[in-house]
């Protein structure tokens, strides 16, 4: 999965770095992100750009490191940088596909950061403007004081079984096409099975039972934590499908499941899991 980069070692410890010419550095405007122009894109260094180097390196915070390589974001609103022969504007979606692993985990962890950091500025409670903290990874209040830390919202992926079969959903009205699992955020009040049966109850009508924990994913790409279950169908399983979420909903054998399915998700994980005769 998208976070399994070693033998690199991801260090999200909150310090206050002075980045060098070195350093990484991460930018997002208007939903693209600015790469380094190669056969396949990387994440530029401080050197390559040509202008104005000294004043990104002036305006951006330091936000992780991956081994002993440190990676900053350029604040856009006080940096505006532009494509050059050798810098470009990608659409963020590129991020899935950035070579090798590490790289992708490192822009979609810079993504996620840049999204907090923008909905941030002004407090929720009294509306003044926020500023960042120094000794954490958090927005302040100038004026009340109330701290705002990065979203990350749990939500449940949901293998469900019957009979030797996996099932498989498409979603509605997304240009994502590929087949995924049930999957939905947990509500206030409830605990990770509570949503696993409230979810799949919503979306397809069935009733599940034999639920069990697999594994957990950090999910940059949504601000989230996705939370993985194995679980069986429960009485009848007629499906009743919510189309307002989904698109389809069907049963599919392992042979009948399709091999175009990434190493990045937990849920392409639980599919292959599952074709390959992995779950029990």
């Amino acid at each position: 999965m998208i976070q399994d980069i070693l033998p690199h070692v991801f260090h999200n410890e909150f310090e206050v770095k002075t980045p060098q010419e070195d350093s990484y550095f991460l930018y997002f405007r208007s939903g693209h992100i600015l790469l380094k122009k190669e056969n396949s894109p990387e994440i530029p260094r401080f050197k390559e750009i040509e202008d104005p180097g000294q004043e990104a390196m002036s305006h951006c915070d330091y936000i992780f490191s991956i081994d002993g390589m440190d990676f900053f974001l350029v604040d856009e609103t006080r940096v505006s940088l532009e494509e050059s022969p050798s810098l470009g504007f990608y659409e963020t979606n590129i991020i899935r596909n950035l070579n090798p692993m590490w790289v992708s985990f490192a822009a979609v962890n810079g993504e996620h950061l840049h999204r907090f950091y923008g909905t941030n500025r002004f407090c929720g409670c009294c509306g003044s403007p926020t500023m960042k903290s120094k000794k954490e990874r958090s927005m302040i209040c100038t004026s009340c004081g109330n701290t705002v830390y990065p979203k990350i919202s749990p939500a449940v992926i949901v293998g469900i079984t019957y009979e030797g079969k996996l099932l498989l959903t498409k979603y509605a009205g997304r240009e994502y096409t590929r087949y995924a699992l049930i999957a939905g955020y947990t509500e206030f009040g409830e605990t990770l099975e509570d949503t696993v049966r409230r979810e799949v109850m919503e979306e397809v009508g069935l009733e599940v039972k034999n639920i069990r924990y697999y594994k957990n994913q950090p999910w940059g790409f949504s601000d989230s934590i996705l939370v993985g279950y194995w679980a069986e169908v429960s009485g009848s399983p007629q499906i009743r499908l919510d189309e307002t979420e989904l698109s389809t909903a069907v049963f599919m054998s392992p042979q009948e499941i399709p091999d175009d399915f990434t190493n990045l998700s937990l849920t392409h994980e639980m599919i292959m899991l599952f074709k390959n005769g992995n779950v029990r």
